[in-house]
C-alpha cells in the first residue's frame, strides 16, 4: 500500500492560498521520512494557473542565501531530495483555476514588492494569466511566445490576447464563472473557472505539464478532473467551445433518434444557451429539468473522458521523450459515477472525499471497489465535515484517537488515508492542517512495518453492485450543493448508500463490484468475476447492460444468491430481467434489512461496534482488520473492547491465528471450530487490530 502525505505545506494561522504552495525546506523531507512516506499529493509546482514564468520560478528559481540558511529549496531541488529517500512527488495541475492577483511593483516594474498580501507600497496593478497572455511585464516574465512560438490561436482561428476571457467557463448570460471555493473572501484576488473543452486551455495545460516533468516530478496530478462539469453548480458552461461541442454532439445523432424537442431546429446554427433562454430556462433553477439536459450532460461526460485522456496521454508521452516514465492521476472528487470513465487513464486513484466524518467504512469500501486493482490515496475535505472541529481539538491536545482512527480506518477498509502536512482548510479558515508529529508517526510506523497485512484482494463473501447509470441521478440529487457548503439532501434516498452503510455498521465485510455503462467505461463484469461471492446484492440497479444481465444469470445458474433491493432493470429494456427475478436463488429485501441482505447468513460474527474487512494475503492467508468506533468524548479516547468473541468463516479452515495490534506484542489465539468456521477469543481490541488466520507458517 502507498503511504501518502497530503503535502500542501501551507502555513499555520494563515489562509491556504491557491495556486502557489509555500516554499519547501529540507526539514520537511525529514518529517516525510519520519512518516515513512512513499507518495506526496497536491505537493509541488501549482503556480501554472498564475502564469508559466511564475511556475518556472517555483521549479528552478534562485534561492537567496538567507533562505538557504534555513534549508529552503526550489521545487526541483525539493523533488531531488525526496528522491534520495524513495518518495514519489506529484506535480499538481490546478486545471479549473485561472488566477488574477493584486500586485505592488516598483516604478520600473522589474521588482514585485507585494503580491496577493499587499503592503501599500510602490504602484498597484494586477498580475496573472491575463497579463501573461498580453506580455504585460517584460521586465519580470518571459513573453508568451517563449512557450508558444506561434502564439495561441482559438477554435475560431483568432489569436488569443487574453487567456482569462478566452478560456473561462460562462453561464447562460455569458458571465464569467469564478471558482469560489478557492477564493478567500477577505482578499481581492480572483479565480476564474476555466474550461478544458477549450483547445487553447488544453495547450496551456500541456505547457504546465512540460515544466513539471522537466522539474523531475514522478507523476502529474490533474486536479478538478471532471472539468468543466463542476461548473454546473454555477449554471455553466455556455462558452463558445461547449456550445460548438454540444452542437456537434447533436449533429452526430442519427436524425431518427434525435429528441422531439429539436424538431424543426436548425442544428447547424444551434446555440443551446440561446435556445434555453427563448424557452424561459436560466440553467440555474431546476437545472436538471431543463430541456435537453440529459443530452447535454451526456455530451459533457464524453468530453471529460476525451480531454482528461488527452492530457494523461500527453504527460506520459512527454515523459518518455525525456527518457522516463511519468505517472498520471487526478482528483476524483468523491468518486462520482462520471469519474469511473477515467480509471483506465490513471496509474493510481487520488481522491478528495466530499464530506469527512469520523466514521465512513462504507465510503472506503466503495473507494476500494472503484479503484479495483489500482492503488488509491485519499485526502480529507474541510468543507461540510469534521476537519475544522478535529483540527481545533488537536490544537488543544485532544482528538488523538480520532485522528489515528481516521488513518487506520482507511487502511483497514482498503484505501490509504493520507497524513495531512499543512493540508487544505478551505479558503474561509485561516489555518492549515498539521497532525501532531508523534501521533502521526506512530500510525505510519505501524502501517509501514506491517505492510504485508494489506492487500487489494479480499476474502469477503458478499458483493454489492454499484451501477453507475442507476446511481448517477440519485447521487447528484442527494449531493446537490456547491462545493463550499457540501450539503446533502437526506430526503433523497440512495439505496446503494443505504445498503452499504447498513452492512458496514453491522460489521459485515463486503466488496463493491462496479457495474459501468459499457460506453464511457468498459463493462468487465462476468459470471466468473462474481462467482467467488456467495451473495450478490443489487441495490436499485435500474440500468443494466446486456453483459451484466448475462453475468448475473450465469452467476445464479452456478449456485450464487442474488438479493434485489428496490427496482431492477427498469430503465433500459434488457432481455433476461424476468428470468433473474423469477430464479429460485433470487430474493428481495429492503435496504435496511440486514438479515434479508444475507440469505446465507453472516460470514463474521462479533458483538461489538466495529467495522470488519478481510484482506486476502499471499499463500491464502486471511487478515481480518477490525476498527473499533467506540469513542468516548468525555474520556477523549476509543474505549477498548475486552473479552471479544469472533467467529469467522473462510473457504479454507484456518488452524492458527495471530492478533496484531499497534503498540502491543503479537498474541497467538486458539482456533476453535464452530458453526462451519472458527471461534477466536480476543482479550482486548483497542481502536484497531488485525487477526491473521493461517496454517502455522505465517510469522
Amino acid at each position: 500500500m502507498e503511504r501518502g502525505v497530503y503535502f500542501d505545506a501551507w502555513f499555520p494561522r494563515q489562509h491556504c492560498y491557491h495556486p502557489s504552495l509555500p516554499p519547501r525546506r529540507l526539514r520537511m523531507v525529514d518529517d516525510l521520512v519520519d512518516y515513512r512516506a512513499t507518495l506526496l499529493v497536491w505537493s509541488a509546482l501549482g503556480g501554472g494557473s498564475l502564469s508559466l514564468p511564475y511556475l518556472e520560478q517555483e521549479a528552478f528559481g534562485p534561492v537567496d542565501a538567507r533562505s538557504r540558511f534555513y534549508g529552503f529549496v526550489n521545487d526541483s531541488e525539493f523533488i531531488d531530495e525526496c528522491h534520495t529517500h524513495g518518495i514519489k512527488v506529484f506535480g499538481i495541475v490546478f486545471e479549473a483555476q485561472g488566477w488574477e492577483f493584486p500586485v505592488e511593483l516598483n516604478d520600473s516594474e522589474d521588482t514585485v514588492l507585494a503580491l496577493n498580501e499587499l503592503r501599500g507600497t510602490g504602484h498597484r496593478d494586477w498580475m496573472g494569466l491575463r497579463e501573461f497572455s498580453q506580455n504585460r511585464y517584460p521586465n519580470l516574465w518571459k513573453p508568451l511566445e517563449a512557450y508558444f512560438p506561434g502564439g495561441l490561436v482559438n477554435s475560431d482561428g483568432e489569436p488569443v490576447t487574453d487567456l482569462i476571457d478566452e478560456c473561462c467557463a460562462r453561464d447562460i448570460h455569458q458571465v464569467a464563472c469564478h471558482a469560489h471555493w478557492v477564493e478567500c473572501p477577505d482578499r481581492e484576488h480572483q479565480c476564474y473557472y476555466m474550461d478544458r473543452n477549450n483547445p487553447v486551455w488544453r495547450e496551456y495545460l500541456k505547457a504546465v505539464i512540460r515544466i513539471q516533468v522537466d522539474a523531475g516530478v514522478d507523476g502529474v496530478q490533474l486536479d478538478e478532473a471532471e472539468l468543466p462539469m463542476g461548473a454546473l453548480q454555477y449554471g455553466a458552461c455556455f462558452c463558445k467551445d461547449c456550445m460548438k461541442g454540444f452542437r456537434a454532439f447533436l449533429l452526430e445523432q442519427p436524425p431518427g433518434e434525435r429528441s422531439p424537442e429539436l424538431a424543426g431546429v436548425d442544428l447547424e446554427s444551434f446555440h443551446y444557451g440561446d435556445w434555453l433562454l427563448e424557452r424561459g430556462h436560466d440553467f440555474k433553477t431546476d437545472q436538471h429539468l431543463a430541456p435537453l439536459f440529459d443530452l447535454y450532460h451526456r455530451f459533457q461526460r464524453a468530453a471529460v473522458k476525451r480531454y482528461f485522456g488527452e492530457l494523461a496521454t500527453y504527460a506520459r508521452e512527454y515523459g518518455r521523450e525525456q527518457g522516463r516514465e511519468v505517472l498520471v492521476s487526478g482528483n476524483f472528487f468523491n468518486l462520482y459515477p462520471h469519474y469511473y470513465a477515467l480509471v483506465d487513464d490513471v496509474d493510481l486513484v487520488i481522491t478528495e472525499m466530499r464530506n469527512t466524518t469520523y466514521r465512513q467504512p462504507a465510503w472506503y469500501r466503495y473507494v476500494a471497489g472503484f479503484a479495483g486493482d489500482k492503488d488509491v490515496v485519499v485526502v480529507e475535505n474541510p468543507y461540510g465535515g469534521v476537519v475544522p472541529e478535529l483540527v481545533e481539538a488537536l490544537s488543544k491536545g485532544r482528538g488523538h484517537d480520532l485522528f489515528q482512527l481516521s488513518l487506520y480506518e482507511g487502511a483497514a477498509m482498503g484505501a490509504n488515508m493520507t497524513v495531512p502536512y499543512g493540508a487544505w482548510m478551505g479558503s474561509r479558515i485561516e489555518d492549515s492542517f498539521y497532525a501532531p508529529h508523534e501521533v502521526a508517526t506512530e500510525v505510519q510506523n505501524f502501517l509501514a512495518d506491517h505492510d504485508r497485512l494489506f492487500s487489494r484482494q479480499t476474502y469477503n463473501d458478499i458483493a454489492v453492485a454499484f451501477s453507475t447509470e442507476s446511481n448517477a441521478g440519485l447521487i447528484a440529487a442527494q449531493d446537490r450543493s456547491d462545493n463550499v457548503l457540501n450539503l446533502s439532501d437526506h430526503s433523497v434516498e440512495v439505496p446503494f448508500r443505504v445498503v452499504t452503510t447498513v452492512l458496514a455498521d453491522a460489521a459485515v465485510p463486503y466488496d463493491v463490484v462496479m457495474f459501468p455503462d459499457g460506453s464511457y467505461a468498459p463493462d468487465r463484469v462476468d459470471a466468473r468475476t462474481l462467482g467467488r461471492y456467495s451473495t450478490l446484492v443489487l441495490p436499485n440497479c435500474t440500468w443494466m447492460t446486456a453483459g451484466q444481465m448475462s453475468a448475473v444469470r450465469g452467476y445464479l445458474e452456478s449456485g450464487g444468491r442474488v438479493v434485489v433491493v428496490g427496482e431492477f432493470a427498469t430503465d433500459v429494456p434488457t432481455p433476461g430481467r424476468d428470468a433473474i427475478l423469477a430464479h429460485p436463488n433470487t430474493t428481495r429485501a429492503t435496504a435496511r434489512d440486514v438479515a434479508g441482505l444475507l440469505p446465507v447468513g453472516r460470514q463474521v460474527e462479533i458483538a461489538a461496534d466495529v467495522a470488519v474487512n478481510i484482506h486476502r494475503l499471499a499463500d491464502d492467508v486471511a487478515a481480518v482488520h477490525i476498527v473499533n468506533y467506540d469513542y468516548a468524548s468525555e474520556l477523549d479516547q476509543v474505549v477498548p473492547k475486552f473479552d471479544v468473541d469472533l467467529i469467522i468463516r473462510l473457504p479454507k479452515q484456518a488452524t492458527h491465528a495471530t492478533l496484531v495490534r499497534p503498540g502491543s506484542a503479537n498474541v497467538e489465539l486458539t482456533c476453535v471450530p464452530k458453526q462451519g468456521g472458527v471461534l477466536l477469543h480476543i482479550d482486548e481490541i483497542g481502536l484497531y487490530g488485525v487477526v491473521v488466520l493461517h496454517d502455522g507458517r505465517w510469522a
